[in-house]
Parts: C-alpha cells; sequence; structure tokens
C-alpha cells in the first residue's frame, strides 16, 4: 500500500474503534455462522437497517436454522417477511435453506462458488457470507463500502467503475481481519452518508430507485398482505386501490413465481 492508502487504512479503523455498532444481533460471535449471515444479508439488501433489525431477531427465533427454515411453509414464510418489501427474496432464502438442508446434508457451502450456487445468492452475498461467517478475505461491494472508496479515492470524479473501486478494496483489505474490516467499511460509509451527503450518483452503477407509491413493487405488496390474513378471490383482490389490470398482472407474475396459489376460485399463500 502507498502513504495515502495507509492512511485511509487507519482512517477506517480509527472510526471503527470510537463509534463500532457493536449492538447489531448478526454481528454478535453467537451469529456469525452461514445461516445466520445469509439471513441478515438478505434482509438488508435495499432495506434500513432499522427496519431489518426486529424483523431478523423475530425471523431467528422462529428459524434458528435452516433446517427449520426448510421445513416451514412458504406461506408463513411470507407472512414474518411482511414489512421488508420485495417478497421474492423470502422465497430464495427458503429455497435456498431447503437446498442446504436437503442436498447438502445442512452442511453449508464453504467456498464462494459453492455459495453462489445456492438460490438467490449473488457475488456480493456469496462473498458477504464468506467474510462475516468464514472470517475470509473476499473482495465486495455495496453502498456503504461504495461510498467510502468513493470519498477517499475519487472526491470529484463521475462515472466511477465497481471495478476501479473493487482494485482498491483488494489493496487495503484486512487479510487477518476480514470480517471485522467490513463491518468498520460499513460503519463508517453509513456514517459519511448522514454527514458529507450520499455521493453513489459517481457511481458508474448508479442506478436512482423508481417511486414505490403506484409501483408494481406496491401492488405485488398489497396483494401479498391482504392474502396474509385471508384467501380471497379476483373480486376482492379487485378491491385493492389500484388498476384490476395492473392487480391481474402481479397476481398472474406471483402465481408464476409461486408466491402465490391457487385453489379453485380462492388466491392465497402457499400452504
Amino acid at each position: 500500500m502507498n502513504q495515502k492508502e495507509r492512511r485511509f487504512v487507519k482512517t477506517v479503523w480509527d472510526f471503527y474503534s470510537k463509534k463500532a455498532r457493536h449492538d447489531l444481533q448478526w454481528r454478535k460471535k453467537k451469529h456469525c455462522k452461514p445461516y445466520d449471515i445469509l439471513v441478515s444479508e438478505v434482509m438488508l439488501q435495499q432495506t434500513q437497517v432499522s427496519r431489518v433489525e426486529p424483523k431478523y431477531r423475530d425471523f431467528m427465533m422462529r428459524w434458528g436454522m435452516a433446517r427449520q427454515l426448510a421445513a416451514a411453509p412458504l406461506g408463513e414464510v411470507l407472512r414474518m417477511w411482511q414489512g421488508l418489501g420485495y417478497n421474492s427474496r423470502a422465497k430464495r432464502l427458503w429455497e435456498a435453506a431447503q437446498v442446504v438442508t436437503n442436498d447438502l446434508k445442512g452442511t453449508f457451502p464453504k467456498t464462494y462458488d459453492g455459495l453462489l450456487d445456492l438460490p438467490g445468492v449473488g457475488p456480493y452475498t456469496a462473498g458477504a457470507v464468506m467474510a462475516f461467517a468464514y472470517n475470509q478475505a473476499v473482495p465486495i461491494i455495496e453502498t456503504n463500502i461504495r461510498t467510502v472508496y468513493l470519498h477517499h479515492f475519487f472526491k470529484n470524479q463521475t462515472d466511477v467503475d465497481d471495478k476501479e473501486i473493487l482494485k482498491l478494496v483488494e489493496k487495503t483489505l484486512d487479510r487477518d481481519r476480514a470480517r471485522e474490516w467490513y463491518w468498520a467499511l460499513m460503519d463508517y460509509g453509513s456514517h459519511l452518508k448522514q454527514t458529507e451527503g450520499n455521493n453513489t450518483t459517481q457511481s458508474k452503477q448508479y442506478a436512482k430507485q423508481s417511486t414505490f407509491k403506484g409501483s408494481d413493487r406496491q401492488i405485488r405488496g398489497a396483494i401479498i398482505r391482504l392474502l396474509s390474513s385471508e384467501s380471497c378471490t379476483r373480486k376482492q383482490l379487485h378491491k385493492l386501490p389500484f388498476d384490476e389490470l395492473r392487480v391481474d398482472a402481479q397476481l398472474e407474475k406471483l402465481l408464476a413465481e409461486g408466491i402465490v396459489s391457487k385453489e379453485r376460485t380462492k388466491f392465497q399463500l402457499p400452504t
């Protein structure tokens, strides 16, 4: 590392030593297992920590092991997931638990490529499990990590590619303390967003999140929320405050994805 990179590393560690968020459930030693980390990372995708914390605690109290989640009815998992959004994540997590339980005899993959084979696990999530569960120095990037490197190394640049950031992630990565180093980066990144503003528009990978109100995501969420309490006919679903054609379109997608099932004339969550 050059001098600037060494100063950067010191800045991150100094911040972490003073303001680390040690109280987060998934950072406690008993939760640094691959299943626990996978649950937390799937929940945290595009969702604020404050919303995830109570859901994670309740979820782990009910399904604290992969085999318990694998044995649960998908409908119950979806009901527990209410409030987190992106319900397809819950289904993929449930499917991953089934693969681990039924195909891998309860043993989580210990390699990056093995983790990538699990349903719903992409490059970042696989790397996060490697780092947080196994303390392996795999280069990863997410929004807070991106914020830190943009702030320190690409101050006035635009259209910065993640490939350039990942080169610096790899150069500055603590090979012995990968788990804590990434925690430190994420805490520091969250702090920078609050104090310096969000700089992610500098990233080539930046994509403005679409408005939730009136979106297909809102319609999907409303359908699942209604079906969480009762089975409904199409006519009942049409009472939702959205255009009937749009409700029908999302209902068909949910059926195709296996997130909603149909028995005769009524729709319900899978049993």
